[in-house]
């Protein structure tokens, strides 16, 4: 049930089967290891089912239907999913063999720039780029402990650092996810951060060609929501605080304007 382009021989298969039912006709899923405890989860869909026929997994259940703000927080898929991991070249080249991702961009930690990340981290991608899987490992020698060392040791191994989910209007998603209380999201950056960011979006002509507006930074301010740009448009992003008592998984909203590489993988960018 694996695809075709999936080298079985460097990958670990943990299951597969039908996964759900529409009438007849069903889609299959299979699993491999990606790194620590988490799995890669292929889904194949039945030629029979329409790209608009909707299916639901086994042990799905609907919450309810729910009007306008109170069910919708305009989030709209998988960005990207980022791991940590103790060896990122080692785990980088079994996937590449096993998957045939490529990568797509990587950063150290002199890139990242902040005094607690201490990372490297290198960013895999599928074929047509739509399914971006970044991996982090710690750096050692600086006078603070690596925040991704202290997700390893908390989380007992490699895992899943923090899921980054796509949204259509980063600003109101952030409005409905507070008044909601949804999640926990990080604190407000310092006024400081918001002048750094008009400076720097000054310097590189990112306003004087339209990448970004007076408006959009003074919404970013008022909401909370870090700004970040490369050559290609502008990074909206915000992340939320740890979802359990460890210092381990979070989420992050994103809303990208132009801008194709992933954020960087730290929830200090800001400090």
């Amino acid at each position: 049930l694996l695809p075709a382009w999936f080298d079985a021989d460097s990958g670990e298969r943990l299951n597969a089967e039908t996964a759900s039912e529409v009438g007849r006709r069903a889609i299959c899923i299979s699993e491999v290891r990606l790194y620590g405890d988490v799995s890669l989860r292929f889904v194949s869909r039945s030629p029979s089912l329409s790209p608009s026929e909707e299916l639901r997994f086994p042990g799905f259940v609907l919450s309810g239907e729910g009007d306008g703000e109170d069910s919708d927080f305009l989030l709209r898929g998988f960005d990207h999913v980022v791991g940590n991991v103790w060896d990122m070249k080692e785990t980088m080249g079994r996937l590449e063999e096993m998957t045939g991702f490529h990568e797509f961009a990587e950063f150290t930690s002199e890139d990242v720039g902040t005094v607690d990340s201490g990372l490297n981290s290198v960013v895999l991608a599928s074929n047509n780029e739509r399914v971006l899987l970044p991996i982090n490992e710690p750096t050692f020698g600086t006078s603070r402990k690596s925040q991704i060392q202290t997700y390893l040791e908390f989380n007992g191994g490699p895992g899943v650092q923090h899921v980054a989910i796509q949204c259509e209007d980063i600003f109101e998603s952030v409005r409905r996810i507070r008044k909601a209380g949804l999640v926990d999201l990080m604190k407000r950056p310092r006024a400081e951060y918001y002048a750094d960011t008009r400076r720097r979006m000054l310097r590189e002509k990112v306003v004087e060609e339209g990448l970004i507006d007076a408006e959009t930074l003074e919404c970013a301010e008022r909401e909370g929501v870090l700004v970040d740009c490369d050559d290609q448009g502008v990074l909206l992003q915000i992340f939320t605080t740890p979802l359990f008592d460890r210092p381990t998984l979070f989420f992050e909203f994103i809303e990208r304007r132009g801008c194709s590489l992933p954020s960087s993988a730290s929830s200090s960018s800001s400090s």
